[in-house]
């Protein structure tokens, strides 16, 4: 009797679970575990994720404030990098998609199903200070082909005149927020971003609003001795992050948050904030022999505000983002990203009007031991105004009208991550998660896409 290809997959990844849940029992993650001599689950919940220590010593600069901070006093074979990679067999699923079915025939479209093995990109961190009161970060990242690029390149004078409400950090970073898209969970093509900080209308040009993404910028963070209460300011060029002043020169955004902890005894530390990210980006650039010029005109504003909780229930721990979005009416008519060109002279269809919206997302986290936690996020984006509703927009050019309810978002995701070692020296984690995704309207046909992602993997770094 002869075994069937799926059956012996299935064989596989039962056999690695087990495997992967033998090994004996450590804590810890690298870098700075090294330095300090620290347990992981000293700083993370479940790596990457930080708890209430974590997010201190982050907001310290990386310093535990004692004699061991400065480079001086390590051991000169120290050398702060962490190498992260995930290799991992997935399914990747998506329910209409539009398809060539031969020459003089109409287009068609039908599910298209994808399994294999395959590894995501790496990590290259690298951290720590300088001086006393002098840290910075490194991180070149590429994706699965070996193509790098820089995700965070910043430097920070931290607890200048010796407060810890004055701290400065200036080059590419993340957005100071109390949900951190950096530090997420969830790993699938579907959920290894938070779909609210990223949410853009169908037909909008606005690229320049994603708070999940790593920005260029300059920032001031203040927080109180005992890190409950936290207050920041950043100012940003209006390019996504992108290099060069691409698509963004001449244009900032501020991004402005604040959050405050309470302790509530033995369920934790619970912890309240509020952000809003207000800015405006261009919609006309400068040209030369028809490619775009890095000078930038024709500004128009954006906003997002939101609100963010961060609950624990004993092992039970809740995070919490509300958002709002609006958006010119410009950027609505696909204006924002060099082409369409908003040229001296250009007027918006009669009816446009400026998108707006509102995201929601819970994640629930259940960590029954220090070793293996379950992971589960909701999110939905809700359309409350289209650029262009049915009846407008009249002799639009750019963007046909959209029923209420096109680009709806439904997000739902569930999985764990079990960490059979976690030492000062290294860190792996066996990762199982599902996730599904639709979203309104947007099949080739008009009417809803539907997608899902399955994926089994190691997560390990050094």
């Amino acid at each position: 009797m002869t075994s069937s290809p799926r059956g012996l997959v299935a064989g596989l990844l039962l056999v690695l679970f087990f495997l992967s849940c033998s090994v004996n029992d450590a804590h810890a993650l690298p870098a700075f575990a090294r330095k300090y001599g620290l347990r992981c689950s000293a700083c993370h919940e479940a790596w990457p994720m930080l708890n209430y220590f974590g997010q201190k010593f982050k907001d310290n600069g990386y310093q535990l404030m004692n004699d061991r901070d400065a480079p001086i006093w390590q051991n000169p074979s120290y050398w702060p990098v962490t190498f992260r990679i995930t290799p991992q067999w997935h399914r990747e699923s998506s329910d209409k998609v539009a398809i060539d079915v031969g020459a003089g025939t109409n287009n068609a479209q039908r599910k298209i199903t994808s399994t294999g093995f395959d590894i995501s990109g790496l990590d290259f961190h690298t951290g720590g200070t300088l001086e006393k009161n002098l840290s910075f970060y490194v991180l070149p990242s590429s994706d699965a082909t070996g193509a790098f690029h820089f995700e965070t390149v910043m430097g920070r004078l931290d607890n200048v005149f010796g407060s810890p409400w004055f701290n400065v950090k200036l080059g590419k970073f993340e957005l100071d927020n109390v949900v951190s898209e950096k530090r997420i969970l969830t790993l699938t093509s579907i959920s290894g971003v938070y779909q609210t900080y990223h949410f853009m209308p169908q037909g909008d040009g606005n690229i320049f609003g994603q708070i999940g993404d790593n920005q260029l910028g300059v920032e001031w963070l203040g927080h109180s001795a005992n890190d409950r209460t936290r207050i920041s300011a950043a100012l940003l060029s209006s390019n996504d992050g992108n290099v060069g002043l691409s698509f963004g020169a001449n244009s900032y955004s501020g991004f402005f948050a604040a959050s405050q902890a309470f302790d509530t005894g033995k369920l934790g530390v619970q912890r309240v904030g509020a952000y809003a990210m207000i800015g405006e980006a261009p919609t006309t650039y400068f040209t030369s022999g028809g490619a775009v010029l890095n000078g930038a005109i024709g500004n128009k504003p954006f906003n997002r505000e939101g609100f963010v909780g961060l609950f624990y229930l004993g092992k039970l721990d809740f995070l919490v983002v509300t958002q709002h979005g609006w958006d010119s009416a410009w950027f609505g008519q696909g204006y924002g990203q060099g082409s369409p060109n908003n040229t001296p002279g250009t007027t918006l269809p009669a009816g446009a009007r400026a998108p707006t919206w509102n995201g929601y997302m819970v994640e629930t986290h259940y960590v029954y031991s220090p070793q293996l936690i379950f992971i589960q996020r909701s999110e939905w984006q809700r359309m409350s105004r289209q650029a262009c509703p049915i009846g407008s927009c009249a002799g639009s050019a750019t963007i046909a009208p959209m029923a209420h309810n096109l680009g709806n978002i439904d997000m739902y995701t569930f999985g764990y991550r079990y960490y059979p070692i976690m030492t000062s020296r290294a860190g792996f984690a066996w990762h199982n998660e599902y996730s599904w995704f639709r979203q309104r309207g947007t099949a080739p046909d008009g009417t809803d896409l539907t997608n899902s992602s399955l994926l089994l993997g190691f997560d390990f770094d050094f």
